[in-house]
């Protein structure tokens, strides 16, 4: 059912609550502060509640907040039980139901609480400097688990005689002599390694249980005694190195005393113990030298022995591992789009218990997505859709059950663009591939309008039918959007995956997009003088390479893309795995390879008004990437324009008002180059 058109100059001075007029309005970037997700559920353990996270964005902080709300699974209850003004995290139940642990921070300190439900106090067990992750219950309640960065002292080279009282001297210089020095997000990073904590569950002392040069965490689970807990850390020398590399270890409460449990090659994580405690549930991922390599569910016997792949041959990425009941164990996997949850058994038979779970990202229609699962088989989840983001689900003995609405009050009054899926094939080899399109709000058949392609990043990364902030407003401003998952995309098996091996970028991805663009134009949706391509880091590079191999396309919008590899690999934080992993040997024994991938090679052929978005501290595509393609654009008087995002890393889009900035500059810059509106006027 095609919708009325309504002109997309009526977003100027739009109101944030809802039109009370039967007649809906377009979704703009006001709504975006409107919106509210679930995430993170956990299942009570008598299996008649679940906590959540209940996330929304908060217009005066411009942050995603997050409350945590209480909800009955059979939808008959839904209250707030962490709901002020502070933003918490990670709350879990205690295994008797009666406390729930929680994280929040403040003040660059993030405190342990747990809340009593019966009588509504709340305790502060501890307030650390580094962030906790990872709480974990005891099985008798009585303590926490958790892990923690620790500081560690490096070789001193020198010694500085100290300034007198009241000097002001110059800063320290900062000396690195480490591999792993500086991240995205949280940059230039001390010398540190997590560790493993317990403390008491009432209060008291945390107590650090591992030790050493490493770094050890990621989910913990104890054994059914409380006598051992279980992660994955890689404890190998040289681990600096090695991108694909962990073992499962167990820990002694009591003595802190290590064991090792798996010795294959590659990462073995995520260990949980079954509920009987005879067997350990884990991911393991070998350490092939491929760009993408799927991870499948393993069982083994508590010592170590025994040790079984349960998925083999599913060829996915599997994730979330959690025990249903002794005998099956559930995790997530992505297909065709979408994130599902599998169960299989011991004895390995699969079956696929919940489709289409996700609606947990808010701007780009990315796969996500989280569940629990309880302990009589129910299991609780969330699920948005093409217009809504995501509410949350419960499943039991083939029943399924909504029990939140959260947008409803916002979303049911907004004309949004209607998503639809259809399929292509490559024009490089015909090779079939998922493609969605975006209709603006009151679409006309037989008319065409101004096409967008929006290009996800990874590219080792998914798009589905999922809502998308962004894409919404752009279909808002009068445009059909179409998106793809491209060979390289995930949720099509290792194969598709591996399709752009030492082929990141290349004609071959861009094949896969134009072919797409030609699909939305034969079949009548798009207006082949009026084509206009974006996309951000994975989909940035596509969108700088598309243009110097195109001149289709009336202006392009790359953001935080890679432009030239030899640079970028040997700038970036991802270095160690990436080159690694995607490219056949460093850059200085294969710098025509590392050439060839890069947009910088073909900037001479660019004719295309380009603009070029990136944060001024992202480390995983740094700006100087940004800065290359600019100036060269700017020798060549290519109308270009460089917009850098202040004290901000990778995620350009991770505060709501630089979500709307994005999407604005995108939509003003494609505005300008409109030829639709010239002949209009």
């Amino acid at each position: 059912m095609f919708r009325y058109f309504v002109s997309a100059a009526l977003l100027v001075g739009a109101a944030t609550s809802a039109n009370a007029s039967d007649e809906p309005r377009l979704f703009s970037a006001e709504d975006v502060f409107e919106l509210e997700w679930a995430d993170d559920p956990q299942i009570s353990p008598d299996g008649k509640q679940a906590v959540y996270l209940r996330r929304s964005n908060d217009i005066m902080k411009d942050r995603t907040v997050s409350h945590v709300w209480l909800v009955d699974m059979d939808g008959a209850g839904h209250e707030p039980l962490l709901a002020d003004s502070g933003s918490y995290r990670s709350p879990r139940w205690s295994p008797d139901g009666t406390r729930i642990a929680y994280m929040q921070s403040a003040l660059g300190r993030t405190g342990v609480y747990v809340h009593y439900l019966a009588s509504g106090r709340t305790a502060l067990l501890g307030t650390f400097k580094e962030s906790p992750g990872n709480l974990t219950w005891s099985p008798n309640g009585e303590m926490l688990a958790f892990s923690m960065a620790v500081a560690a002292e490096g070789e001193r080279l020198v010694s500085a005689p100290k300034p007198p009282e009241g000097a002001k001297w110059a800063k320290k210089p900062r000396v690195i002599d480490r591999a792993r020095y500086r991240t995205n997000g949280a940059g230039f990073v001390d010398l540190a390694y997590d560790h493993v904590f317990v403390m008491p569950a009432e209060g008291g002392t945390a107590r650090q249980l591992t030790t050493g040069d490493f770094n050890h965490g990621g989910s913990l689970s104890f054994t059914p005694d409380g006598q051992q807990i279980l992660f994955s850390a890689n404890r190998q020398d040289g681990w600096e190195l090695q991108s694909r590399e962990a073992d499962v270890f167990s820990v002694s409460v009591a003595t802190g005393e290590l064991r090792q449990l798996t010795t294959a090659p590659g990462v073995e994580a995520s260990p949980k113990v079954s509920p009987d405690g005879r067997l350990i549930a884990y991911l393991g991922t070998s350490n092939a030298r491929e760009p993408f390599l799927p991870t499948n569910v393993f069982a083994m016997d508590r010592s170590g022995r025994n040790v079984r792949n349960l998925t083999d041959g599913l060829d996915r990425r599997t994730g979330n591992l959690q025990w249903l009941s002794s005998r099956e164990i559930a995790y997530t996997f992505q297909n065709r789009g979408e994130n599902n949850i599998g169960v299989v058994t011991t004895s390995g038979n699969r079956r696929v218990a919940v489709e289409g779970i996700g609606g947990t990202t808010i701007g780009r229609p990315y796969v996500s997505g989280t569940y629990d699962a309880g302990e009589g088989g129910e299991l609780v989840y969330t699920k948005g859709g093409a217009t809504r983001p995501a509410d949350l689900f419960s499943y039991k003995s083939g029943r399924t059950r909504q029990l939140t609405s959260l947008n409803e009050d916002l979303l049911a009054h907004r004309d949004l663009g209607e998503v639809r899926s259809f399929t292509y094939s490559s024009s490089l080899d015909g090779l079939e591939i998922d493609g969605w399109i975006i209709t603006p709000p009151g679409y006309q058949e037989g008319e065409t309008y101004p096409l967008i392609i929006e290009i996800h990043g990874g590219p080792h990364l998914a798009y589905g039918p999922h809502f998308s902030a962004e894409l919404q407003r752009m279909a808002a401003a009068g445009y059909v959007v179409i998106y793809d998952n491209h060979r390289g995309s995930i949720g099509y098996g290792s194969e598709f995956a591996n399709l752009l091996k030492y082929k990141y970028s290349s004609p071959d991805d861009f094949a896969d997009h134009m072919s797409a663009v030609d699909w939305a134009i034969a079949n009548g949706f798009a207006d082949g003088e009026n084509l206009f391509i974006a996309g951000g880091s994975a989909g940035g590079i596509a969108a700088a390479y598309a243009v110097g191999l195109t001149n289709r396309f009336n202006a392009a919008v790359a953001a935080k893309p890679v432009i030239n590899w030899v640079s970028k690999v040997l700038t970036a934080d991802s270095y160690i795995g990436q080159i690694a992993n995607q490219f056949p040997g460093p850059p200085w024994e294969h710098l025509e390879h590392y050439w060839e991938r890069s947009p910088l090679s073909l900037v001479g052929n660019v004719e295309t008004p380009t603009m070029l978005i990136t944060g001024e501290n992202d480390y995983r595509t740094p700006i100087s990437e940004t800065e290359q393609f600019y100036q060269a654009l700017q020798l060549r008087e290519v109308p270009s324009v460089m917009v850098r995002i202040p004290d901000t890393n990778h995620g350009i889009a991770s505060r709501p008002s630089l979500l709307n900035a994005k999407t604005d500059y995108t939509l003003a810059w494609f505005e300008k180059y409109r030829t639709d509106k010239e002949q209009e006027e």
